[in-house]
């Protein structure tokens, strides 16, 4: 018997697995969180006699120390990593056992990172007989339909990363049979692919990426050139998740966090930390602590959060329930903010001293937008800022609109034009992020809560970006 569950953790675009038989098994790429894989394991019913990580990551933080500390299972890390605890070595070409029939082979596979290795699943009927590969772990390497992207670990290695990562994918391809499953870790919403892959779903094999991959279709120095054209910018954080996983991140700790009351909510903006109000936009938007950023839970939180928030300045969580505190706190310790300084569940009600009034703004449509230009409505000049990422921008955009992609507004705040300051993005809420930096910022703001498709709908005019349309990203 041999299975395969997938653990998906879609605020991060990641999945982690867990594949054994009937009796052990193997953790691929763990989250921090690790009782989840635990509780995978137990429905199994099977040991984790392995755990195994593709790349020292650098878009989360690892589980896979304390996972193999608490379970005793060996961990298999490349042995090129370069990491300050006891570990299994991994070489290309070294296999261990999984369960009676199954056997993990190491396969070198760099590109995402110089020591990414990618591990194949491999099967025998009866003892002795040769082995047939029925799955691969590919973590950064082959995505589904994409690769994982070569810039995260130095400037000076991209291109030389990229080549390697041309070389790796067409190794995959041409040492497994085409009907090998391919499981990545990234690639489904994460930073860390090349190119836009599904958020959610998706299965693939080797023979069908070589089919739509253009890394297995095109030759190397197109691949390459193709590939370094389309890096977007990477997540502030990630410089903080690699380091973590080479010391050895330390257990999570998921107890809930000191309650806050409204006076302590005051005091702690006053003092400059952030409090962020994790319900939805539209709530945040109809009544909210002024000074609070508003960032919604189910989304992906622990990316745009951990991206923009000065790396450790204290955040306060306010939450409409426990559940949805608890999920969050869960989600942000997978990117290193490990304890929020305190915590409120509610509303607006109880989260505002005494004489106190909830702010509030507009929420939007693209219609909207057109009729407010057309008619130029008393209230002074409006400005529409697009908090869209320079590629996306590049693609069409509102004449005459302001571009300061979203992970970069905080710092540039004060390059707003003056006026009402109308936001988008492509479907509302990355523009709600950036309208609650806004109003915290004292500015007068409506959050445009609408998918980009409408601005052409609505007659705004939309064309290719050639650089003009307010300061540059």
């Amino acid at each position: 018997m041999f299975f395969i569950d997938t653990i998906e953790l879609s605020g991060l675009g990641n999945r982690s697995y867990l594949a054994g038989g009937a009796h052990t098994a193997v953790a691929v790429d763990p989250p921090r969180d690790v009782d989840q894989v635990i509780a995978a394991a137990a429905r199994r019913g099977v040991r984790i006699s392995h755990v195994v990580e593709t790349h020292l990551h650098n878009d989360y933080v690892s589980g896979g120390l304390e996972l193999a500390r608490v379970s005793g299972a060996a961990y298999l890390v490349p042995a090129a990593a370069h990491v300050s605890f006891a570990r299994t070595a991994v070489h290309d070409g070294d296999t261990v056992v999984i369960d009676t029939g199954l056997t993990l082979r190491a396969l070198a596979t760099p590109g995402h990172t110089p020591h990414h290795t990618s591990y194949v699943v491999e099967e025998s009927a009866v003892p002795d007989a040769a082995t047939r590969p029925v799955a691969v772990f590919t973590g950064g390497s082959l995505l589904i339909g994409a690769v994982g992207r070569p810039d995260l670990v130095e400037p000076r290695l991209t291109e030389r990363l990229a080549r390697a990562q041309h070389a790796s994918v067409h190794r995959l391809a041409t040492e497994l049979a085409d009907d090998t499953p391919v499981l990545p870790t990234h690639g489904f919403g994460s930073f860390c692919a090349s190119a836009s892959v599904q958020a959610t779903g998706g299965a693939t094999t080797i023979g069908k990426e070589k089919e739509t991959n253009e890394a297995l279709l095109r030759d190397a120095d197109t691949f390459v050139s193709d590939l370094l054209a389309g890096l977007a910018d990477i997540p502030a954080y990630y410089a903080y998740m690699g380091p973590a996983n080479a010391e050895g991140p330390a257990p999570v700790d998921l107890t809930p966090p000191a309650v806050a009351d409204a006076e302590e909510i005051a005091a702690r903006l006053a003092a400059g930390e952030w409090v962020v109000d994790l319900r939805s936009r539209v709530a945040f938007a109809e009544g909210h602590v002024a000074g609070s950023l508003n960032f919604e839970a189910g989304g992906q939180l622990a990316t745009y959060l951990a991206w923009l928030v000065p790396w450790g300045k204290p955040v306060t969580l306010l939450a409409e329930s426990p559940e949805q505190l608890a999920a969050a706190q869960r989600e942000l310790t997978r990117v290193g903010i490990d304890r929020p300084a305190a915590a409120a569940v509610g509303g607006p009600a109880s989260w505002i001293r005494d004489g106190e009034d909830p702010a509030s703004f507009r929420r939007a449509t693209f219609a909207e937008l057109a009729a407010r230009r057309t008619t130029g409505r008393s209230g002074g000049d409006i400005v529409v800022l697009d908090v869209r990422r320079a590629a996306e921008r590049a693609d069409g955009h509102v004449e005459g609109s302001v571009h300061i992609p979203l992970h970069t507004l905080y710092r540039r705040i004060d390059e707003v034009p003056a006026g009402e300051v109308w936001v988008h993005c492509a479907g509302g809420l990355r523009a709600a992020i950036a309208a609650s930096l806004l109003d915290a910022a004292g500015r007068s703001v409506v959050a445009v809560d609408d998918g980009f498709p409408s601005a052409v709908a609505a007659g705004l005019t939309v064309r290719r970006s050639h650089g003009d349309g307010g300061p540059a990203a």
